[in-house]
Parts: structure tokens; sequence; C-alpha cells
């Protein structure tokens, strides 16, 4: 049997008129609470092996988050680490935002708040170290099922580039949206020795933005209303010292979203109801209901036998050499520095952003700008300076590249003051110029380019940890890459966990890039962030393979020959380390 470990604890920041991730939208401030956020852990361990899964109910997991934690939890003495910690959200769009170090995420929040990290990160912390307190044998079954068509749970908001896809034989006309998704929640029940539940995980992708960009109120929204059910309903009929835990976490979700009405008033879709709070509750009724039909017959389903491992890396995505087998067989293509265009600041049909109008005249300004620096200006830059431009622009094309966040130009220029677009055009525009006034903008990461990339195992089934929101086909040619090689270890089912560990905007493929809408305009890297995740995760999932503890073929599973746990070396590892680092109170 596997130890398992479960805790909840609550994460609500004790501060309000803080601005909520997610829409990017000044008004979009937190006034009071509709319903309280918490964080989730499981920690499972077997032969000295430990990893933790933690699911919190924000919009989406940063670097200097992560960092936090894992401080925070040497501090204590315990031995975990990046590694064998992964850190996701279920991304909430009305949770308070400002915890991240990363200039563009902060706008609108607005700027960094020590508050609101701190909360998360001593609450996440803490449950962590609960979890792992409170460890019980136990075994996990893992069995999945799929949504009736009729069930208004899913839509594809973004069909003409799901279209483009050669996956897609069939193309799909517009009241089709709901068959351009992943129906299927797959879900792990995790049970005791004495056959009651200690709780459960599923992955379902589907956007947490029941609740619109013009709510007050912090809220897990359908999610987290999804989880209450289900443990309310679990703790009801199993009546038990320790509080049962269900995590409903994320998967392939980029392109996918819970509304589908046109609200004329508002100008964007909905879901059911024209209060936002009712439609998210049906929403994580819908989810709730799934995960229970699931969970009843999973006893019946695949029991999780094996090893534990885990790995973790981090790679420079601004400079990725991609593999030609994932650039439609293209020598010498790679990633470049990061990159938001017009139509990401557009917003989308469930969260509008920029006035079209200021779009179109941002996307002709963006493209003169472009031609004066490919033949004026790059004739005073250096030699590698205008290389690496050239390459940027060829990349990112053809995205209406208006943020260029590793190099800090905004439509082409480090003056932001000085831009073309007056200031009452958009709030964005006006702040901008006004930070650029002052010089914040010139002593802080715009974003990110190093990435974190996870992968765990619990038996049969791999983790895999990925740092952005994927599109559904994104993350099926992502799954088709890497389970071949984790087939070879005995891994027969591979989880996409998305929102893990840090945040890196969005990954579509590089057909759906193309057509730039909001997807494609927030894909970073440009064109081939995809190839480059296909690229890296391949080479970590070859090196994943060479672990003492994945040489297990299906024979093996059953425990028949055990593997020789290797030590951890947090002393070598966090040589130097000063808690000041992570900007967190301790």
């Amino acid at each position: 049997m596997y130890q398992i470990g479960v805790s909840k604890k609550e994460i609500t920041p004790d501060l309000k008129n803080c601005g909520m991730l997610g829409y990017g939208q000044f008004t979009n401030v937190a006034k009071g609470i509709e319903s309280p956020l918490y964080v989730r852990v499981f920690v499972i361990e077997k032969d000295n092996r430990k990893m933790a899964f933690v699911n919190a109910e924000i919009c989406f997991p940063t670097q200097s988050l992560k960092d936090g934690v894992i401080a925070q939890l040497l501090l204590k003495g315990k031995d975990w680490d990046h590694e064998n910690v992964m850190l996701t959200t279920q991304h909430t769009h009305s949770a308070p935002g400002g915890y991240t170090h990363y200039f563009i995420y902060n706008i609108t929040v607005p700027g960094f708040q020590q508050e609101i990290l701190d909360s998360y990160v001593f609450g996440i912390a803490d449950a962590i170290l609960d979890a792992e307190k409170n460890k019980r044998a136990g075994r996990i079954f893992f069995e999945k099922d799929t949504f009736d068509e009729k069930v208004d749970i899913a839509f594809n908001r973004s069909l003409k580039p799901y279209n483009a896809n050669p996956e897609v034989k069939r193309k799909l006309k517009k009241n089709e949206w709901h068959l351009g998704v992943d129906r299927t929640m797959k879900l792990l029940r995790f049970e005791g020795e004495d056959g009651i539940p200690i709780g459960s995980i599923n992955w379902f992708g589907v956007h947490t933005t029941s609740i619109s960009n013009d709510n007050t109120l912090i809220s897990s929204d359908n999610k987290g209303y999804a989880a209450s059910y289900f443990e309310k309903e679990l703790n009801s009929q199993y009546q038990t010292n320790q509080e049962i835990i269900t995590i409903f976490a994320q998967d392939t979700t980029g392109d996918v979203s819970p509304n589908f009405i046109w609200d004329k008033k508002k100008k964007w879709t909905r879901g059911t109801f024209e209060d936002d709070f009712e439609s998210a509750k049906q929403h994580g009724y819908f989810q709730y209901e799934m995960a229970k039909s699931i969970f009843d017959k999973s006893l019946h389903g695949v029991e999780l036998k094996g090893p534990i491992d885990f790995i973790n890396t981090y790679s420079d995505f601004s400079r990725i050499k991609v593999k030609p087998a994932f650039a439609n067989n293209l020598k010498h293509q790679r990633t470049s520095m990061p990159c938001l265009g017009v139509s990401f600041l557009e917003g989308t049909k469930e969260g509008p952003g920029m006035p079209k109008a200021v779009g179109v005249f941002a996307k002709g300004a963006i493209a003169t700008v472009k031609l004066y620096r490919k033949y004026v200006y790059s004739n005073f830059m250096s030699y590698r300076d205008k290389v690496e431009m050239m390459h940027t622009f060829k990349n990112q094309a053809p995205k209406a590249a208006i943020i260029e966040m590793g190099t800090g130009h905004v439509m082409g220029t480090k003056r932001v003051r000085n831009l073309i677009i007056p200031a009452i055009a958009d709030p964005i525009i006006m702040y901008f110029k006004e930070l650029d006034r002052k010089g914040i903008t010139k002593n802080m990461p715009w974003g990110p380019q190093v990435l974190p990339l996870q992968f765990f195992r619990i038996g049969q089934m791999g983790f895999l940890g990925q740092p952005s929101e994927i599109t559904t086909i994104a993350g099926l040619r992502l799954k088709n890459t890497i389970l071949p090689i984790l087939n070879d270890i005995g891994i027969d089912e591979l989880m996409i966990c998305s929102y893990a560990n840090a945040y890196a905007g969005y990954t579509t493929t590089q057909e759906e890039y193309q057509l730039q809408h909001y997807e494609g305009g927030h894909t970073l890297y440009g064109k081939w962030t995809l190839a480059a995740f296909q690229t890296e995760f391949e080479q970590l999932a070859l090196e994943f393979s060479k672990s003492p503890f994945t040489r297990f073929n299906k024979e093996m599973i059953d425990g028949e020959e055990q593997a020789t746990p290797r030590s951890f070396n947090n002393d070598e590892l966090w040589t130097g380390f000063k808690e000041e680092k992570f900007k967190i109170k301790v």
C-alpha cells in the first residue's frame, strides 16, 4: 500500500480593494467574499519516496509562490524541494493577484502585494506539512468517463483555430463547439486500508470563468463549488475522524470555456443564468455529478501499483532549439524572447479587453514601427542585437507583438511614455505610461523566460507538470509525444497537469498560432512554443526513464523487485540560501 495524507487550508487574503487576477481589468477589484479560497494537498509516499500534489483556488502559480513555499518548508527542516512538490491551481479569475514578481501580470492588480503572497505561501506550506503528518496506509484507483454531449459543460471558444489543425478531420460548425474539447474526466480515488475513502483528484479541462470580469467578490468559481459539493457529500456519507478531500484540477483547458450564451446587455458570453454565481454553481454541480459517478465505480477500475518517482528541471524558453520532427521537419528553428500580441489585449468573447478600434490602430502602428526598426534603426545596432531582433520578428510572426517582454519594448520603443496611442484610449496604456515616467518598468523582469518542467509517477500513471494554459489539440500532441517513451517503463496513462509550478501564458499548436486569436496572442515564445515543450519534455522523459525507480516493466509493477531509494541532498541544493531572496515574511 501507499502512505497517503490529505489536508485542506483556507488561504483567502485578508485584504480588500485588491485587483483580482485573470481578466486584466482595473475594475475587477475584490470588495468582499462570496466564497472562501482553499488549498488542497495530497501527499503520497512509498519506499521512502514521497511527493505532494497541491491545488490552490487561485488564478495561476508563479515562480515566486513556489520558491516561497519550498523556502518555508525547508525552514521547517523538512525534506521537500522543487522536485517532489507539484504546485497547481484550479484557475479561478476571482481571487486576488499581486503574488508574482513579473511586471506584466501585476499591471491591473495593481502591483506586487506582499500580504497576498504571504497568505498563499504560508497556507500552502502548512497544508503540505499537515498532510504529511496525517499519512495512513491506503490504495489508489483510476477510472474515467465522458460527459454526455447534451451537458452544457465545455465549449471551444476558438473554433476556427481548432479546425485549422490536421488532427481535426471533420471541421466543426459554430453550433458544434461543444465537440471541440476533451469531454473526458479522469479521476483517482484514494481510500484507506479499512475501505473508507480518503479523497479524490480529478482532471477536467475547462476555464474557471463562469463569473465574469464585472465581479467584485472573491470566489472559487465553478471548480471550487464542485469541490465543496463533493466533499460535503462524501463527509456526510462516511462519518470519519479525518475530512475527505477532493481536488478538481485542470487538464487541457487553453481554448475551453464554460460559457455558451451571448449576453446582449453585457456584450460577452455567459453561462445558463444571468446571475454568474448561479451559473458557476450549476457548472460546478455538473462536474461534481460526474466526479461522484466515476468515484462510485472506480473500485472496479485500475488499481495503481508500483513505484513513486519524480523529476524537475528548468529550461530557458527564449532560446530552445526545437526538434525538426516537431517543427514540420524544418531545421534550425528556435524560440525567441517572450512577446504579447494585440489579440491578447483584445481579450476573448467571455472577457473582452482592449476596444477593437484601438486594436486595429495598434496593429497598423506596430507594422509601421517594425519596418522602421528592420530597415533604419537596425543600422545603428550591434550585430548580435540585430540578429536577435530579426529572429524575434520571424519567430513571432504573424503576431502583432505589442509588448516585447524580454527587452521591455512596447510598440517598438522603451520610452513607453512617448507612445503614439493616447492614454485615454485604454487604461492599460495610461498605466504603462505613468509607470514609465516613474521608472518602475526598468526595475523588474516583465515576464518569465526560464520555466520549470516536471514529471510525477505513481505506479502505472504519469503526471506532466505543464506551466501554461495548453489548448485541446496542443495537449493531445504533447501527450502523444511523451507517452510512448513512458510506456516502455510501465506507465499506461499520462495526465497533463496545467497551471503547474509557474505561469507562461498559453501554448497553442503552430496552426492555431497562425490565426492569432487570443490564445495565439498569449503564446509567448512564438510559433514553435509547443514544439519547444515537446522537445524539452521528450528529453526529460528520456532522462526520467533512466532512474532506478522507473526501470519497472509491467511484470515488475506488482512489487516483485524493488529499487534502492536515492537520497535527497537539500544542503547542496540550497547552499547560499537567504530567506530574503524570496521576499516573504518568516
